[in-house]
């Protein structure tokens, strides 16, 4: 009983930091048992306790305490450098700061101001719409600050027209080139102004620019750093990773035009994916440093994304009007409650085109009875054909299964006995399929989810989309596959590998689709268009890296590959080929690690689906903190 009193108490506390104090903790819990009574509250202490919900076990204060000190510090060294590097700046444009408030708290709403004060970089204005306040403090502060200092230019609201409007009436008074936005209640490092104008600079054809960003705890410590991956269009449509430090062009907003009332709570979002829909995702630049300090004040959706139902209800409607504005036939669903988490479901266009399931195997007769008796009894897709291409079973019961599943209409059992070539295998039955869509399929795959095929053809007929990855499961419900890190243990690897089923990941990514380098090609869908287009696997790499290779090169044909949460598969990983490492495959392996390290040496540096500022170390887990990172505050 003591025991779990303390795992309870301790799990409570980890939520108090979260959710600001613990009022907040305390509130969390009763929402919970409101809404699904003793076993909700249950199931979220259960996730607690694991880590889920979280940052995947955010750095420890004092462990992100001297990260800081270290790497993320700007003191008067820094602040002297940076006045050097200015003085080169082709552009100095001026940024004008845009901030709606409402009963702001005094002492927050100072500490916002003067942050603005501190910049480095001098040439910004602070256009502050005061939203009608009932307290008196306020507006004080505001004439005051605006007395002082000129840059510092205020609109006072007659009427409450609530965050859009009051966004907008600060906006109106905005001169500047650029907007950064900026709440009330939150603060800007010494530099942020500075690094946004650097990257104005090396970047001139950008016309949206986003960063980093930490939390300020109650007490006004820094913790739950959130180092985002470049620009991810598939990962923006179930999080606003854009916001924080989010600045935009002038021009860019006035033609999106403005903030739109009716989006409370998520109009930074809605505003976020019109301008996109203008510019193009192009025109979107990460700045990979920490220039934003988002305050964790009670009822902030700082802490808890629960703590604002209403905020989600804007965002899913944003959503909604955006994919109906860029013409994409697609549903938006909720997913998950704590954290909010929305699932975009592309349509399947009419009728279904078809899709070949190409399946090398050799023996193994159990295995690939499971793989495909689990596509015909689970996937409810209506057009498919499976292609077995048989690399020299010898064994009678395969040779007999073989007979038996060649009687059905949609399966062919191809003879191929060249020396095993994954990539050639799967080459040569491309040649054969008749599918307007490849999905290449290991003989250990077993079907979980019966809409799997669904999901990653709908995806991969979107615009511009390559090769689709599914989520793929180990037999104990661990993580095999949640898509491939380029650079990780020197040539690639698996991201959130061996996480448990049930959590989420680094701030939810184990569970939202988004864009990655590469996938697997133990589950991989694409329109055959695209496979000959690069050419097909890449026979040279016989056994491994030759789907992270192809990948690569979809990516280099300008198309964006995708790995899905949504088609959930167990793969029983190479029980029937062995393991690498095993003497007789180590040099060959060793041999494909070189091949890669020499073809894709500029890219084997820097994945855009991740951030300099975290491990790449594979003895560490993936999402801690780098040390040193591969950039500096001053980059």
């Amino acid at each position: 009983m003591a025991r779990a009193l303390r795992l309870v108490w301790g799990t409570i506390e980890r939520q108090a930091e979260a959710q600001g104090g613990y009022a907040g903790a305390l509130g969390y819990y009763a929402k919970a048992l409101r809404r699904g009574g003793i076993a909700g509250a249950r199931d979220r202490l259960r996730r607690l306790q694991s880590g889920a919900g979280f940052a995947d076990r955010p750095p420890s204060e004092a462990v992100y305490s001297a990260w800081i000190d270290r790497f993320d510090t700007f003191g008067e060294a820094e602040r002297d450098k940076a006045k050097t590097i200015m003085a080169t700046f082709a552009r100095q444009p001026l940024i004008s700061v845009v901030v709606p408030t409402y009963n702001s708290d005094p002492v927050f709403l100072e500490a916002m101001i003067q942050s603005v004060r501190d910049q480095v970089y001098q040439n910004w204005e602070l256009c502050i719409a005061d939203d009608a306040s009932t307290r008196p403090e306020p507006a004080q502060i505001l004439r005051r600050y605006a007395a002082l200092d000129q840059r510092i230019k205020v609109v006072f609201r007659e009427v409450n027209g609530h965050i859009s409007e009051a966004s907008n009436s600060a906006l109106s008074i905005a001169t500047g080139e650029y907007v950064a936005l900026l709440d009330h209640d939150d603060v800007l490092p010494a530099h942020a102004l500075f690094s946004v104008v650097r990257y104005i600079n090396k970047h001139p054809d950008a016309r949206m620019f986003y960063s980093d960003e930490d939390k300020l705890t109650a007490d006004g410590k820094r913790a739950m750093p959130y180092f985002k991956c470049d620009w991810n269009p598939e990962l923006f449509l179930t999080q606003n990773m854009f916001s924080h430090l989010g600045v935009f062009e002038t021009a860019l907003i006035r033609e999106a035009g403005g903030f739109r009332k009716g989006f409370e709570g998520s109009q930074d979002y809605d505003l976020t994916l019109r301008c996109v829909e203008i510019a193009g995702h192009d025109k979107v630049v990460h700045i990979p440093h920490l220039l934003y300090h988002w305050r964790m004040a009670p009822g902030s959706t700082a802490g808890s994304g629960s703590e604002k139902p209403y905020a989600l209800l804007a965002a899913i409607r944003a959503l909604q009007e955006h994919l109906k504005r860029i013409g994409a036939e697609a549903t938006v669903e909720q997913v998950f409650d704590e954290p909010a988490i929305v699932h975009v479901r592309y349509a399947v266009p009419q009728p279904a085109p078809k899709v070949s399931l190409i399946i090398p195997t050799r023996d193994g007769v159990d295995l690939l009875r499971q793989c495909i008796e689990s596509v015909l009894l689970r996937t409810i897709y209506p057009n498919y054909e499976i292609i077995v291409v048989d690399n020299g079973s010898v064994k009678e019961e395969t040779l007999s299964y073989f007979a038996q599943i060649s009687e059905k209409s949609n399966v062919r059992v191809v003879r191929d006995d060249s020396p095993f070539n994954y990539s050639a295998l799967n080459n040569r039955a491309v040649a054969m399929a008749t599918g307007d869509y490849l999905c290449l399929l290991n003989n250990d795959i077993e079907v979980i989810s019966p809409d799997w095929l669904n999901e990653m053809v709908g995806v991969a007929c979107q615009p511009g989309h390559g090769a689709v990855g599914a989520a793929l499961w180990y037999p104990d419900n661990t993580l095999q596959h949640g898509g491939v890190m380029i650079g990780l243990g020197g040539v690639a690897g698996h991201i959130h590998h061996k996480m448990k089923r049930g959590l989420f990941g680094y701030f939810g990514r184990a569970v939202m689709r988004q864009n990655l380098s590469a996938v697997t090609a133990a589950c991989l869908v694409i329109r055959k268009s695209i496979y000959h287009e690069v050419g097909g696997l890449n026979e040279e790499l016989a056994v491994a890296f030759n789907d992270v290779d192809f990948c690569l090169r979809v990516g280099e044909a300008g198309y964006r590959n995708v790995w899905t949460p949504h088609a959930e598969l167990y793969h029983h990983e190479s029980a029937t080929r062995g393991s690498d490492m095993d003497p007789d495959k180590r040099e060959r392996f060793v041999s494909e690690v070189r091949w890669m390290q020499n073809r894709w040496a500029s890219k084997l540096e820097y994945d855009p689906a991740y951030n300099p500022n975290l491990t790449l170390n594979p003895q560490l887990p993936l999402f801690t903190l780098a040390d040193p990172p591969r950039t500096h505050i001053l980059d």
